[in-house]
């Protein structure tokens, strides 16, 4: 199997992750506008803020190595590109086991029935854990872990095309989970209720997000009716700079609404405005900065 090959497999497994995430997500960000929300306790209410904000970095984390695919080695397959998606993918796990817990403990305090709801969300993390990082290191102590050498090589340009579409393919999940948030909730009481500062967040951060997938979903349209789905330098470049674009809303849509959900949630715009500080940090940081700042060094030292 030659390198691009097992890049594109490896950027599959990543959309895999996104597309599981997407559900705890958009579960994160409707919680807050259920009716039944206002029955939890305060201390609960901040353990679902908890969830929200581990989720971002989970989604921060699995995009990220398709921006650096595009950014840092302008779509090639380079043997420390593959090793940066399994060691990111690693550690989007951990988050994502600790909110699945918080999840599970939280909905599980809803069903009377069942004592001590804490025990199920810390068997459900340790559960993940186990499937996702247990079963993989025993396999690797008793068969003895395969490491793959990989030549760098030149990607031809028809792979190279198809390696972007794959990643917008990535990052697609996560804007719609957030869209189909953003599109409903405006129909509940909850929302009604919200200060006008949160309904022009929202607004804002609806904006930003239907940009987003409109530019995710551009290169496809673009590669089909401009090109007929021939390989093209013209189209490599644009829909690169369509993904970008892309991120860059999405990380504003995603900040302007944890600021909303986590005001609700604290009751204060403060805790709001921390909340979407830290998310836009960890996206921007994570998808431009970070990228931006490899390339730049890279080039220096080259």
């Amino acid at each position: 199997m030659d390198g691009a090959e097992r890049l594109k497999i490896a950027l599959d497994e990543s959309r895999m992750l996104v597309l599981g995430s997407q559900v705890l997500l958009g579960f994160q960000f409707r919680s807050v506008f259920q009716d039944a929300f206002e029955q939890l306790p305060a201390r609960t209410k901040l353990w679902d803020g908890l969830a929200l904000l581990l989720m971002v970095v989970v989604v921060g984390l699995l995009i990220a190595p398709a921006i650096h695919h595009r950014v840092v080695e302008n779509g090639e397959a380079t043997q420390r590109m593959l090793r940066a998606v399994t060691i990111v993918m690693g550690m989007a796990l951990v988050p994502f086991a600790l909110s699945l817990g918080i999840n599970v403990f939280l909905a599980l305090q809803r069903v009377t029935t069942i004592p001590w709801p804490s025990l199920f969300g810390v068997a459900a993390t340790a559960t993940a854990l186990v499937f996702w990082f247990g079963i993989e290191w025993l396999a690797v102590a008793r068969k003895g872990g395969k490491d793959v050498k990989m030549q760098n090589e030149h990607v031809p340009l028809a792979k190279k095309i198809d390696q972007l579409l794959t990643e917008a393919r990535v990052i697609l999940p996560g804007a719609q989970a957030l869209l189909g948030f953003q599109l409903s909730v405006v129909l509940t009481e909850a929302f009604d209720k919200l200060p006008s500062s949160s309904k022009s967040a929202h607004a804002a951060a609806l904006g930003s997000v239907a940009l987003s997938t409109i530019l995710l979903m551009a290169p496809a349209a673009y590669h089909r009716i401009v090109y007929a789905g021939e390989a093209s330098e013209d189209f490599l470049r644009l829909g690169s700079r369509f993904i970008l674009a892309a991120t860059a809303a999405l990380a504003l849509g995603l900040a302007n609404d944890v600021y909303v959900v986590m005001a609700k949630i604290a009751g204060s715009v403060q805790v709001g405005i921390a909340s979407a500080a830290f998310s836009l940090a960890i996206l921007i940081g994570l998808w431009h900065v970070s990228p931006a700042a490899i390339r730049v060094y890279r080039a220096r030292c080259a």
